[in-house]
């Protein structure tokens, strides 16, 4: 889902905890019942506001009213569209074309046309370059910079053109907004002040009708929607900042649907003969990055900057391991950054991926330089300095990665003459640690954190892009940039996966992050209220599948 690093979850203090949570679980305004046909929904999850255009920590909830022009699941399932109900693009591959859902309306009865599309956008772009662009939030000017003109040729035709040929009209997932909202509200507003109160006009098949900031948010049905009302009488979004109250919501009937579970939690609801568990393969990257950078920030040696030093620790890194004994088998091996569910990009390097062996670790160390010489059982740097890094980790805001995987890792860098010392910190202070040194980062050595992006090419490799924000490992290589650009820049998809390989090659070689894994997102729903979840995906990471389709059980 991310363009730049955004959290899907956001980590949360004193919500629903001690003597707050029996309320909540207890209270009538969230008691399920199966004849009202309210779908009650349980995520570790934190939206600041209902403005998308000021914060990142939106996609839930409002990916349930609005719709993106065609973004992720349009491109993946043949039964999921957007705002543009089909696209294609001319043979200059710069000129894109978007058919608009004929009559469709807004919640409030409005029409919405492609003139809303083309409002949405043009007020994006009429901010950049200016003191209040809107660059802060999930309605982003990134990406703009390549485009020509966008256009509504009529009620149901939008016409994109781009300066040079590239996917952005398709894999952007800018959220349309109706324009008769949002034109009267200025740019230095909507990045910071606008709060976009419930009810909030959507195209979505559920429309916000109350938010509760740390809370929750009440979607009532929209009557407008394209393909009819939908069949539930609603919906309770519910936002938690630990898994233990969905597990118990989903047992005791309070909650319909609950994600990201711990793996003993989806343990022991899959015993439940009344709930039914999944788990969902996702575009997260859980890694081990580098702090490559030098001078300002730069870690405790030199060593970090060196590519033989991070490829030979790569040997020393068993995913396998790691995928069995800390995650419970609920993930899929790491390799390159682009995961398997991005399936036109993702590569398995059989003929350059490393192997899990300390003495091939060991050996290459010693190749490189950096040697036990005096027989302690410490390697030294080149600069003759005992090595004593400094692994910092913490909650990152998406699927978690057990502190037992960073255990591991410690444990094994110390079998090969490394020790490690391990930091947990909160979500804040990671972030802050780990930022780029002109933001007050640096000085730390290794980080174990993650990345939840989209299925863009651009998203895919932005771990690598120079100081880009989602660049914890602060790596810079100018061939990479130079090859992110030409992807940016390509529509054609086997040019496109040329170019891919080459830079996933690249980053893997040079090795400023050790992917570890692929985890999968665990979550489960009851089956005595409603039917029609999905299989691998339930509930839908990237659009308000199924909640369009769903009805009684």
């Amino acid at each position: 889902m991310n363009k730049l690093p955004f959290n899907r979850r956001a980590v949360m203090k004193a919500m629903l905890l001690g003597s707050a949570a029996p309320w909540a679980l207890n209270s009538r305004v969230f008691a399920a019942s199966c004849g009202n046909l309210i779908v009650r929904i349980g995520a570790i999850f934190a939206p600041d506001t209902l403005n998308p255009f000021a914060s990142w920590n939106i996609i839930w909830p409002l990916a349930f009213s609005y719709d993106f022009l065609v973004g992720v699941d349009a491109q993946r399932h043949d039964d999921r569209k957007g705002f543009a109900k089909s696209w294609s693009v001319a043979a200059d591959n710069i000129t894109w074309s978007f058919k608009i859902w004929p009559g469709m309306k807004w919640s409030d009865g409005q029409p919405a046309t492609a003139r809303d599309a083309a409002f949405t956008y043009n007020y994006l772009r009429a901010s950049m370059g200016k003191p209040d662009e809107l660059d802060t939030g999930w309605n982003n000017t990134s990406g703009l910079d390549l485009v020509q003109s966008i256009t509504a040729l009529d009620d149901e035709t939008l016409q994109i053109v781009t300066k040079v040929p590239t996917r952005w009209p398709v894999d952007n997932t800018t959220m349309i907004v109706p324009e008769h909202i949002w034109r009267n509200v200025s740019h230095a507003d909507a990045r910071s002040t606008f709060r976009n109160e419930a009810p909030v006009v959507g195209t979505g098949p559920m429309i916000i009708s109350e938010f509760q900031q740390g809370q929750f948010a009440s979607f009532a049905p929209n009557q407008h929607f394209r393909t009819g009302q939908p069949a539930t009488g609603g919906m309770v979004f519910r936002f938690f900042n630990v898994a233990d109250p969905i597990a118990q919501g989903l047992k005791s009937g309070d909650l319909d649907y609950g994600v990201y579970l711990t793996a003993a939690q989806w343990a022991d609801l899959s015993k439940d003969p009344d709930i039914v568990v999944g788990e969902s393969p996702i575009e997260q990257r859980s890694y081990l990055a580098f702090n490559t950078v030098s001078g300002d920030g730069a870690g405790s040696t030199k060593a970090l900057q060196d590519p033989a030093f991070r490829d030979a620790i790569g040997y020393a890194i068993d995913q396998k391991a790691i995928l069995d004994r800390a995650l419970r088998g609920h993930a899929a091996p790491g390799v390159g950054v682009i995961p398997p569910i991005a399936a036109d990009y993702y590569s398995e390097l059989d003929d350059i991926r490393r192997r899990f062996d300390l003495n091939e670790a060991a050996r290459r160390l010693d190749a490189a330089g950096y040697r036990d010489t005096n027989g302690d059982s410490i390697r030294e740097d080149k600069d003759g300095n005992s090595f004593q890094l400094e692994l910092v980790t913490g909650s990152t805001g998406n699927v978690e990665m057990p502190i037992a995987a960073v255990q591991l890792i410690a444990d094994w860098l110390a079998q090969i003459g490394i020790p490690v010392s391990v930091t947990q910190l909160e979500t804040g202070a990671l972030n802050a640690r780990t930022a780029a040194p002109a933001k007050g980062g640096g000085g730390w050595d290794l980080v174990v954190a993650d990345h939840w992006s989209s299925s863009s090419p651009h998203d895919l490799l932005v771990l690598g892009k120079s100081a880009d924000r989602a660049n914890r490992a602060l790596w810079s290589n100018d061939k990479f940039d130079q090859l992110l650009s030409q992807i940016e820049r390509t529509v054609d998809l086997k040019k496109s996966q040329e170019l891919m390989d080459q830079a996933v090659r690249l980053i893997y070689t040079e090795a400023p992050y050790i992917v570890l894994c692929y985890p999968f997102l665990l979550e489960a729903h009851r089956k005595d209220c409603f039917e029609g979840w999905g299989k691998k995906d339930m509930l839908s990471m990237w659009s308000y599948f199924p909640l369009d389709r769903l009805k009684s059980s």
